[in-house]
């Protein structure tokens, strides 16, 4: 019997391409959970049940927060990556993590298919056969939702009929979870003119009293949060997590186009993500070059959409991330975040390679460095080849 390999979530979509896969296409079906983070110990053991009724050959959790940190977070952090100067790029990082830990399982146990429930209408069906048409081109590609043009009704309607017991009734709101930030979708985001009303964040405010935190970098890397020292970032993320989505920060509706062309809209909240980039910017703008930001925010944003669009396996990503992790030497020090109900104020920060040193002057004060004379000249040749082009061609207005 053939190895069919099925990202598994244990929602509608997928409990559906479980069964169709085993009883109606005859596939040994070998369901997958990928974790970035957006699953607790309860919830996993649930769906674990669930696929076990499904009469699956096996179900295996991948648990890859670490990698997903090291390989995918780090670069956007690097970069201060936000899609549109808005979104963290929450889902679309994550499903790049985990098509490509998928398609690696699927070598590792010798599968002849991998199979996802993307529908034909999104994202995610680009980003998920990309990566697998490259890291695993011999094996077969399955998407029953897509391939078979389902409405939600018959895929109820197939489980029912196989004795499938789930709750059939479609949430008034669509959540994914993960650490990188929270997507939230419903009938507000179908439109262009509506928000989401407050019940529909997953995560409600009952923080009102300000509150200062300090984020410790250390070569771009978040290590420390309060004086508290994390060896791995992952933890530090989630710290900073714990402690700001509590007053409501980071929630937004990104409007995108997508992949296939046309725009949407999706909510999301994302405290942590949108405070450590903002925080790792600010450290930036003090420790950088107006070079460095120059070149770097401009890669950094092609970086972002390339992903984004389900390209991180060009090689040109390689080259991105070497150069953004080249700019990243000087960049330690702390940043200080002031914390209040749904915004977060960046206050200041401190750093042994802080360029605004006051041993080179203030601005708009003293100089330090050079004389008034040294300007004069400086300003004459600086401004020496528009004064050339403007003597030359004044006769020809």
């Amino acid at each position: 019997m053939k190895k069919v390999v099925l990202a598994y979530s244990g929602g509608l979509d997928t409990t559906f391409c479980a069964l169709h896969l085993s009883k109606d296409l005859g596939y040994e079906v070998h369901a997958v959970i990928v974790n970035t983070g957006g699953f607790s110990k309860e919830e996993l053991e649930a769906i674990e049940n669930r696929a076990k009724t499904l009469g699956v050959a096996s179900f295996k959790i991948l648990e890859v927060m670490d990698t997903y940190y090291q390989e995918v977070i780090k670069y956007l952090v690097f970069g201060n990556v936000l899609k549109n100067q808005t979104y963290p790029l929450s889902v679309s990082a994550e499903r790049i993590l985990q098509a490509k830990s998928l398609a690696e399982y699927a070598k590792s146990i010798g599968a002849k298919a991998v199979a996802h429930g993307s529908t034909g209408a999104g994202n995610d069906q680009v980003r998920f056969d990309m990566i697998f048409q490259t890291i695993v081109p011999d094996i077969e590609i399955i998407t029953p939702i897509r391939d078979l043009k389902l409405s939600r009704q018959e895929e109820i309607d197939y489980l029912k009929k196989h004795g499938v017991v789930m709750n059939f009734e479609k949430a008034a709101y669509s959540i994914n979870k993960g650490i990188w930030g929270t997507s939230v979708g419903g009938k507000e985001t179908l439109t262009s003119s509506e928000y989401l009303p407050e019940e529909a964040w997953p995560t409600q405010v009952t923080e009102s009293e300000a509150k200062e935190i300090q984020l410790t970098f250390v070569q771009g890397e978040l290590k420390g949060v309060n004086g508290e020292a994390f060896d791995n970032p992952v933890d530090a993320i989630l710290k900073v997590q714990s402690m700001a989505a509590p007053y409501g920060i980071g929630r937004d509706i990104h409007v995108g186009d997508t992949i296939i062309g046309i725009k949407g809209r999706v909510g999301f909240e994302a405290a942590a993500p949108l405070i450590i980039i903002k925080g790792h910017q600010l450290l930036e703008k003090h420790t950088l070059t107006k070079w460095q930001l120059f070149w770097k925010n401009q890669l950094a944003e092609f970086y972002g959409n390339h992903l984004h669009e389900g390209h991180y396996l060009d090689p040109v990503m390689r080259n991105l991330e070497s150069f953004m992790s080249s700019t990243q030497e000087f960049v330690t020090g702390n940043v200080r975040v002031l914390l209040q109900p749904y915004r977060f104020t960046l206050l200041g920060i401190s750093s042994d390679h802080d360029l605004m040193s006051s041993k080179f002057g203030s601005y708009g004060e003293m100089n330090k460095g050079y004389t008034g004379e040294d300007v004069k000249g400086f300003t004459r040749i600086l401004g020496n080849q528009t004064a050339i082009f403007h003597k030359v061609n004044s006769g020809n207005e």
